[in-house]
């Protein structure tokens, strides 16, 4: 989709580039400074817009930030021949995008239940770190939430997961998190020590052990379109409701052009 310039600036902010740390050729985090930060609830989407020849390029990540940090950060797969991510790769630290002033999404907590399984393959787990992270710093703030979560991360190799499995097996150590990461190739990996399999292959096994299941959980799946429908389809043999089921496909399909 694309917009001339002059028709989005004011819908628009400038977001400027200040930190970026590449995961592997293909996977990537950036972080951007923007001068007027908009308002958001963890698990919603920003759209990043590029422009390009005098036209503007746009796509919707999941926020990986908390609404409490000074930053909005993302978690990004390189889409070689796609629209705007072979334009993300080139930019350097100061380069100035676009964001919409304007962030939505109903992928953000169900706070009718206490009990959250979430389901990621790689980027997937953007949102959920965004969870995770205002979670601590209001518990940090002395706020009491009562939540209780489990967040299984698929992906092939263990390098994959980024910096998120460093940081969310730290957060699993206050008790109230239990992080699972998973690869789907460990024979590539003979030093993995984790769990391995799809994420649909183990989410059983693991919501069954912790005592999180249709009585009192509500479930999330985000990333890979064909994890979120193998998994939709595990949880309603398992009796979650479609109500309880949240989920986020990062692409179609049939179209993967970002």
């Amino acid at each position: 989709m694309t917009r001339v310039l002059s028709e989005v600036q004011t819908h628009h902010c400038p977001a400027e580039l200040i930190e970026r740390r590449d995961v592997s050729a293909n996977l990537a985090t950036f972080r951007f400074r923007i001068a007027e930060r908009p308002a958001f609830t963890a698990g919603q989407y920003a759209t990043i817009s590029i422009a390009v020849d005098g036209d503007v390029v746009e796509r919707p990540y999941s926020i990986v930030s908390s609404p409490h940090e000074p930053f909005l950060e993302f978690f990004i797969e390189l889409v070689p021949g796609g629209n705007i991510t072979p334009k993300l790769w080139e930019l350097k630290l100061g380069s100035t995008i676009l964001v919409r002033r304007r962030i939505v999404g109903q992928f953000i907590l169900d706070t009718s239940v206490t009990h959250h399984l979430m389901l990621a393959t790689v980027t997937g787990v953007a949102p959920f770190v965004s969870i995770l992270r205002t979670q601590q710093i209001e518990r940090e703030r002395e706020a009491t939430p009562n939540d209780h979560f489990v967040v299984i991360h698929g992906a092939s190799h263990s390098a994959d997961l980024g910096p998120y499995r460093n940081e969310l097996d730290a957060l699993s150590h206050a008790g109230w998190l239990t992080y699972i990461p998973t690869v789907s190739r460990p024979w590539a990996e003979p030093s993995w020590k984790g769990e391995t399999g799809r994420i649909e292959d183990i989410m059983r096994k693991h919501a069954d052990r912790l005592g999180f299941d249709h009585s009192n959980s509500a479930a999330y799946a985000c990333g890979h379109p064909q994890m979120v429908a193998n998994v939709k389809e595990i949880l309603a043999r398992a009796r979650f409701r479609k109500d309880q089921i949240k989920e986020e496909n990062y692409f179609r399909l049939d179209a993967p052009d970002q």
